[in-house]
């Protein structure tokens, strides 16, 4: 086994992608793998990008998924593998609509629905970029938990600066470190570090995998809380994304979140990703529990 101190960036990319790569046990069931050194709760994002790509794996012809909704029911445990049942419920000229079910020891832990669409044109137009610093001018988040080790527990440090195949640059504070109440805004730059040589399909569910770091966090901003709380107990929901555009993650791509609403235990948060030139290539919203404990 290679120690963390020596994986290099070509190894925690390649990982990623393996982790995504599920493995057929029938026509329509798969199989994920479990993330290597993993321990505890499986990362919600994980889930998404494996649900993804069993459903992917049943798609013929050249359509793309467009669009994804999921609903997380229990958390999944890192000690296992995660088996995903597929079914296949429309396949049209254009059209083709996939559910996929996660399960873990025969229990379903997250429902997924995913449509695929063949390329086509049409009418367009998209909102403005929002005008933030280049990811050249910010500093990557692992280093900033470094110079401010002693603002979190360890076991956040361990976690912000353990070895990852995704750069992040945040804009402002990272969420990890903000303690004032302040506006439920957010953004991030981020991108894989190193080239990600896979077809549109992979690429699409990196970026499925990626929606899911930060979002939920947003709608504690308000209240000068963090995610890391001992009084939070935080959780996703449900969790959908549009895919307007081809992706790149291997090149900077701007993650813009905002959250209009909170109550009744809830936080509602949305969020716009764009790439290095200005295009709109996705956008996603999740429902998360953020509810105070005693």
């Amino acid at each position: 086994m290679t120690d963390s101190a020596e994986l290099t960036a070509d190894m925690l990319v390649g990982g990623l992608l393996r982790l995504l790569e599920v493995s057929p046990l029938s026509d329509m069931q798969f199989r994920g793998a479990r993330m290597p050194g993993g321990k505890g709760r499986v990362f919600g994002g994980q889930v998404i990008g494996q649900a993804l790509m069993a459903a992917i794996k049943t798609i013929e012809g050249e359509k793309l998924v467009h669009s994804l909704h999921a609903y997380f029911m229990r958390p999944g445990d890192e000690d296992y593998p995660i088996d995903y049942r597929v079914e296949a419920d429309f396949d049209g000229g254009t059209f083709s609509n996939r559910r996929v079910v996660a399960l873990q020891h025969d229990k379903p832990i997250l429902n997924l629905v995913a449509s695929f669409q063949k390329p086509e044109g049409g009418l367009s137009h998209q909102v403005a970029m929002p005008d933030v610093p280049p990811p050249e001018a910010l500093e990557d988040q692992a280093d900033y938990a470094r110079r401010h080790a002693d603002q979190i527990s360890p076991a956040h440090f361990r976690l912000l600066t353990r070895p990852s195949p995704l750069e992040i640059r945040t804009v402002g504070v990272p969420t990890f470190f903000r303690t004032e109440p302040g506006d439920p805004c957010y953004a991030m730059w981020f991108r894989t570090r190193a080239p990600v040589s896979a077809d549109q399909h992979r690429h699409r569910a990196v970026l499925a995998l990626a929606t899911d770091l930060a979002l939920l966090a947003t709608s504690l901003l308000p209240h000068g809380r963090r995610l890391q709380n001992e009084n939070i107990q935080a959780a996703s929901l449900d969790h959908a994304l549009w895919f307007h555009e081809d992706v790149a993650v291997d090149d900077w791509l701007l993650y813009t979140m905002d959250s209009p609403w909170t109550g009744h235990a809830r936080g509602f948060n949305r969020g716009m990703i764009f790439n290095r030139a200005g295009v709109l290539v996705a956008s996603c919203a999740q429902e998360g529990l953020i509810r105070l404990k005693a």
